[in-house]
C-alpha cells in the first residue's frame, strides 16, 4: 500500500521538478545574458554582440567584436564597401588628402636600418641638411636599427601634428659620430603627378598615381608649363592609377572637354542621379589626346578615360582597365575609424556602368587579373568577349562596351619574350633595385654633379666593369645569367640600373624619362602621337 501511495504522487513530483528547472533556466539566462534575449527583432546585431561578449568562452574585447563584425558586413555587400580602422585610417586617406604632417623624408629599410632615399623638397629634414644615404639609428633616444622595426612602425615614430619636435640620430658615411637633429614636423606635400616632360618636341607626358585633392592643381599646372615648351600633343598616362575623388576626376575631365559636356553621372537605390560636367576652360581644349591604361587603372581614372571615349576627345590605348564603377561615400567615427560604404553607380557619357561582376565572392573578385592572365586577355584582344547588350555607341558611331572596365581603343599587349627571363628575374627579385641603391650609396659624392635628367642622361652610363658587377652579384643571389646572346634582356637591365640609380639622386625627374625608353606601351603611344 505504501508503494501505491509513492506511486501516485511522483507525476506531481516530476511536474514540480520540471517547472522548477523552467524557472532556473530563465533565472540563469537572465543573469547572463542568455539566449532568450536575442528574441528581440529591433536591435538583432547588438544582441548578438553583447550576448558574445558576456558568454564566449575566452576573453574578448567589446571593440575589436565590432570591427570584425562590421568587416564581415562590409564584405558581403561589394568588394569596395570597407570599414578603416583608427589605426589604418590615416594611411587610407593621407595619399588622397594631397598632404600629411611629419619630418619629409622618403625612406626605405636596408639591413635593417632607416634608410634616407631622399629629402621632401623643402620640408624639414632637407631645411636641417638630412641627405639621401643617411641611416636614422636612433628616434627620441631609442635604438631603431637592427631591431627589424617595420615601415608602419617608421610611420608612427617620425609622422605628428604640425609644429611636435621629434629627435634623430643618424649615422652618415664619413662623419666621424652620430649626427644629432631635432626636426620640428610640418605639413608634407603628397603628389598625385609623377612626371611631366616633353617626350618629344611637340609631345608631352604626364603619369598621375592617384586622383587627390590637390591633382586638378598639379596637372592644370603641368599642362601650363608643357605648352610653354611648345607641346601640341599629350599622352596622360593613367596605368596603375587606382583612383580616389570623383570630383578630382570630373576636374582633370574638364581640362580637356568644353563647357558643359557630360563627364560621368552617379546614381543609386537611396541616391538621386547627379550629374557632372565640364566646367570648361581647361588648358588643353583642342590638341590631340591619348589615354594610357591598363588593368591596374581604376575608378577615378576609368572615368577620365570613359569621358574621353565616349565624347571622341581622344584615343584610349593599352589593356582593359579595372572595372570599378562603384561610388562610396565616408562617414567618420569619434574614436577615429571611418566606414566607406557604397551608395551608388557611376555612368559614363554613353550609359555604360563599367564596374565588373563580383557576385562570385571577394576572392575571385580579387583574383580576376590571374584570370585574365590565364585567359590570354593581356595578350590577346580577341580572347574577350562583349554580349550585345553590352555595346555602346559614341555620338560618331564608335562602338564601347560596358560591363566590366573600359577597352582600349588600342590594345598593347603585355610583353611577353623568352629572351626576357632572365630580366624578369632580376627585376622581380628585387636585384636590379637593391645593386643600383647600393651603387649610389658608395658613389654619391660623383654623383650629386648632375644637377637634372638631361645631364645625367647624356652623361652617365652603365660601363662593362659595373654590368659585369652586377651579373656578379645577381650570381651570388641565385639568378643566374643565362648567355650572352640575351641582348635584348641585357639592354633592359642596363636600362633600369641607370633609371633606379636616376631615382637615387633626383627622384622620379630621373627615373621615368629613362625607364619609359623600354616602355612597349610608351613608345606605341610616341608612334601614334607623331602621325
Amino acid at each position: 500500500m505504501e508503494n501505491k501511495k509513492y506511486t501516485v504522487y511522483l507525476p506531481i513530483a516530476f511536474a514540480l521538478v520540471l517547472i522548477g528547472g523552467i524557472f532556473l533556466g530563465i533565472f540563469l539566462g537572465n543573469r547572463t545574458g542568455g539566449f532568450d534575449r536575442l528574441t528581440s527583432k529591433k536591435d538583432k546585431f547588438r544582441e548578438v554582440i553583447r550576448y558574445v561578449e558576456d558568454n564566449y568562452v575566452d576573453t574578448i574585447s567589446n571593440a575589436r567584436l565590432e570591427e570584425k563584425a562590421i568587416t564581415g558586413m562590409l564584405e558581403k555587400l561589394d568588394p569596395h564597401s570597407v570599414y578603416i580602422t583608427a589605426a589604418e585610417f590615416h594611411e587610407a586617406n593621407d595619399p588622397l588628402l594631397g598632404s600629411f604632417e611629419g619630418i619629409g623624408v622618403q625612406f626605405r629599410i636596408e639591413s635593417d636600418t632607416i634608410t634616407v632615399i631622399i629629402p621632401v623638397a623643402g620640408g624639414p629634414s632637407e631645411k636641417l641638411g638630412i641627405r639621401a644615404g643617411d641611416r636614422i639609428v636612433k628616434i627620441d633616444g631609442k635604438n631603431v636599427a637592427g631591431i627589424k622595426i617595420s615601415n608602419n612602425d617608421v610611420m608612427r615614430k617620425l609622422k605628428g601634428p604640425k609644429g611636435t619636435e621629434v629627435k634623430v640620430a643618424i649615422f652618415r658615411r664619413g662623419a666621424g659620430n652620430l649626427l644629432d637633429y631635432t626636426i620640428t614636423r610640418d605639413e608634407i606635400p603628397t603628389y598625385s603627378m609623377d612626371i611631366a616632360y616633353m617626350a618629344e618636341p611637340g609631345i608631352g607626358y604626364i603619369r598621375l598615381n592617384n586622383f587627390s585633392a590637390t591633382t586638378h592643381e598639379e596637372i592644370h599646372n603641368a599642362l601650363a608649363e608643357l605648352k610653354k615648351k611648345g607641346m601640341k600633343k599629350l599622352i596622360l598616362d593613367l596605368r596603375g592609377n587606382g583612383g580616389g575623388y570623383l570630383q578630382a576626376a570630373n576636374d582633370v575631365s574638364a581640362e580637356f572637354l568644353p563647357k558643359g559636356t557630360l563627364v560621368v553621372y552617379t546614381e543609386g537605390m537611396n541616391r538621386n542621379r547627379e550629374v557632372f560636367n565640364s566646367s570648361g576652360g581647361g588648358l588643353f581644349q583642342n590638341g590631340s589626346l591619348l589615354i594610357m591604361v591598363d588593368e591596374g587603372s581604376a575608378s577615378a581614372s576609368e572615368i577620365v578615360a570613359g569621358a574621353i571615349q565616349d565624347n571622341d576627345r581622344g584615343t584610349i590605348l593599352g589593356r582593359r582597365s579595372f572595372g570599378k564603377g562603384l561610388v562610396q561615400e565616408q562617414i567618420n567615427f569619434k574614436d577615429g575609424s571611418a566606414l566607406r560604404l557604397t551608395v551608388a553607380r557611376y555612368y559614363t557619357p554613353t550609359g555604360r556602368c563599367i564596374q565588373r561582376p563580383y557576385k562570385n565572392g571577394l576572392d575571385a573578385y580579387n583574383s580576376d587579373y590571374m584570370h585574365r592572365f590565364l585567359d590570354g586577355e593581356l595578350e590577346n584582344p580577341d580572347s574577350i568577349k562583349f554580349p550585345d547588350s553590352l555595346k555602346f555607341k559614341t555620338p560618331k558611331g564608335k562602338i564601347v562596351y560596358g560591363g566590366g572596365g573600359i577597352m582600349p581603343d588600342i590594345f598593347v599587349p603585355l610583353e611577353k619574350d623568352s629572351t626576357l627571363r632572365y630580366y624578369n628575374l632580376c627585376i622581380n627579385t628585387g636585384l636590379v633595385y637593391q645593386w643600383a641603391f647600393d651603387y649610389t650609396d658608395r658613389n654619391r659624392p660623383l654623383l650629386h654633379r648632375f644637377k637634372n635628367v638631361e645631364q645625367f642622361d647624356r652623361s652617365f652610363v652603365i660601363s662593362e666593369t659595373m654590368y659585369t658587377d652586377f651579373i656578379k652579384y645577381a650570381d651570388k643571389k641565385g639568378v643566374k645569367h643565362l648567355g650572352k646572346d640575351l641582348s635584348k634582356s641585357d639592354r633592359y637591365i642596363r636600362t633600369m640600373l641607370k633609371a633606379y640609380i636616376g631615382r637615387n639622386i633626383l627622384d622620379n625627374k630621373g627615373f621615368f624619362p629613362i625607364l619609359n625608353t623600354i616602355d612597349p606601351a610608351f613608345n606605341k603611344a610616341v608612334e601614334i602621337m607623331r602621325l
